[in-house]
């Protein structure tokens, strides 16, 4: 079982990375798992709004990623110099695909490996948008693995709000309660608010309902030329802990109205 840790306990473990072996050897037995930096819990949206070619560069973004030498320097600099990282696919609230199970990386090889795997195969495809039943996947994936991380994350990459399945922020904030961190990658090549399941301004929705947690960031993909980066950039900043600027955040946050979360939640796309 994935031991969760408090953003304070991670500050101290962080400040006493020269005894961390001695506190790895110390720790209760309930906790034991193999120790790492980060358990990363990477969920792609499959939702129909995605068309084939954006899904393609969506994953090749990531395999890309995972072969980038940037990539294998950031896993070996953490005070542990291993992470483990899982790939999962989702959709509507019952639909999740686990791409890529749960991999442990110490560096090149085993993100080459990580690669490998997840070239394989073309992507799934489901109907709905269920952020919250991808944050709720990803905190399932979290308890079932056998990892003591100092950071847990879960990374959202999607094209839409969520419209069925339980209310995102209920999701969300439950994950924050249990020291999780999420991330998103709002995928913005298509925007208009076409429907009232849509909204026009998804990396607002994004900073608004999705992410949070200590450190919490995302990275907007607004053209297909910036898949590639974003998604590299994206993986090396949660591999090292990197945050996004609390003073550019919350001036981002001061320059616009609040988003409503519930907008796209009808009772009817929740069933």
């Amino acid at each position: 079982m994935l031991a969760f840790r408090s953003p304070a306990q991670a500050a101290l473990r962080a400040l006493a990375a020269p005894f961390a072996a001695a506190l790895l050897l110390a720790a209760p037995p309930a906790a034991a798992g193999q120790p790492v930096d980060v358990a990363l819990v990477l969920a792609v949206d499959i939702s129909n709004s995605m068309d084939p070619e954006e899904q393609a560069l969506q994953r090749e973004g990531f395999v890309q990623a995972f072969r980038d030498p940037q990539v294998h320097q950031a896993i070996r600099n953490g005070m542990i110099g291993r992470v483990a990282v899982t790939y999962v696919e989702w959709a509507a609230s019952s639909i999740q695909y686990v791409v890529v199970p749960w991999t442990v990386m110490e560096g090149g090889e085993g993100a080459m490996e990580f690669a490998a795997k997840l070239a394989q195969g073309a992507p799934h495809r489901g109907p709905r948008t269920s952020i919250s039943g991808a944050i709720d996947t990803g905190m399932r994936l979290l308890r079932d693995g056998d990892y003591e991380a100092i950071r847990s994350v879960i990374d959202i990459s999607g094209d839409g709000a969520n419209n069925q399945g339980r209310p995102v922020t209920q999701a969300r904030d439950e994950a924050l309660a249990q020291g999780v961190v999420i991330n998103g990658l709002p995928i913005m090549l298509n925007r208009g608010g076409a429907g009232p399941w849509d909204t026009a301004f998804l990396d607002e929705y994004y900073r608004d309902c999705v992410i949070g947690g200590p450190g919490a960031f995302m990275e907007p993909v607004r053209t297909r030329e910036q898949f590639a980066v974003a998604i590299r950039n994206k993986i090396v900043r949660e591999v090292a802990g990197l945050a996004e600027p609390a003073p550019l955040l919350r001036r981002a946050q001061a320059s616009r109205p609040a988003t409503n979360c519930t907008a796209t939640e009808t009772p009817w796309f929740r069933n």
